[in-house]
């Protein structure tokens, strides 16, 4: 049985950087003034920002788990998380995952289809100067596609194929996978177990403690328009899962 306490708040960014209010995907975008806030914020009130490793080892190998434990994760791996998070990130000594497409590296988010502007992403070199530096990658497939709608043979090649590809790319073993918008079932969670992966992260809002497995980790999303008073609330109330469906469509 997992422990539920102390909780781990996993925090789920995408992009980071100056945006004209976006109307549309708001868990997508964080001005980065705010982020700078946030992460001060931490630090100023004692916050212990953990890795995703640390995390799994407190849930499912024994170890202690500090008390106000954070882990910071960014989906998608654009380029504006080079630009205006990891300066930051860096300057607190914060460790980070963020997760990659592994297939669309330099390219763009577009699959987002619906924003005025798609986001560029960081290219292969980018990708290793940055692990040099000390930011961990996880991948987020080959495609950013919905994984239980995809025929069997894709969804695994999205998987099975994401893992090789930046394994191939860092050179050294890729344990956690993100559910591009969250979206997953049963099979999913197989073939990810199947590939290897140790941990598989969702967009149930809630504490990683009320996982049903490491490969069904919560994560609470940080949106647009939260404030400090709402980033505090979401850390310390968001702890139980409402409604854990497996078949998100988050981010």
């Amino acid at each position: 049985m997992l422990p539920l306490s102390p909780p781990i708040s996993i925090l789920m960014y995408h992009q980071v950087g100056h945006f004209k209010n976006p109307k549309l995907h708001r868990a997508v975008y964080c001005d980065v003034g705010r982020f700078k806030r946030q992460m001060a914020w931490l630090k100023w009130w004692g916050y212990n920002v953990i890795s995703l490793a640390d995390a799994y080892a407190g849930l499912y190998e024994g170890k202690q788990i500090p008390e106000k434990a954070i882990v910071l994760t960014f989906d998608d791996g654009c380029d504006n998380f080079r630009e205006y998070a990891w300066p930051i990130l860096k300057k607190y000594h914060y460790p980070v995952t963020v997760f990659l497409v592994a297939g669309l590296l330099g390219q763009t988010t577009r699959w987002m289809d619906d924003v005025p502007e798609h986001a560029s992403l960081m290219d292969a070199q980018t990708i290793r100067s940055l692990r040099k530096e000390g930011v961990g990658f996880g991948a987020h497939s080959i495609n950013h596609v919905r994984l239980s709608e995809c025929p069997p043979e894709v969804a695994r090649e999205e998987i099975f194929g994401s893992k090789a590809r930046l394994e191939d790319l860092l050179g050294e073993v890729i344990p956690d996978f993100c559910y591009p918008y969250g979206n997953y079932n049963e099979r999913i969670v197989d073939m990810a177990a199947e590939a290897g992966f140790k941990t598989g992260l969702t967009c149930i809002r809630a504490a990683a403690n009320y996982a049903r497995s490491p490969l069904e980790l919560p994560r609470k999303a940080i949106s647009y328009g939260d404030t400090l008073p709402g980033y505090f609330w979401k850390i310390h109330m968001k702890n139980r899962p409402k409604n854990p469906d497996r078949a998100g469509n988050k981010g």
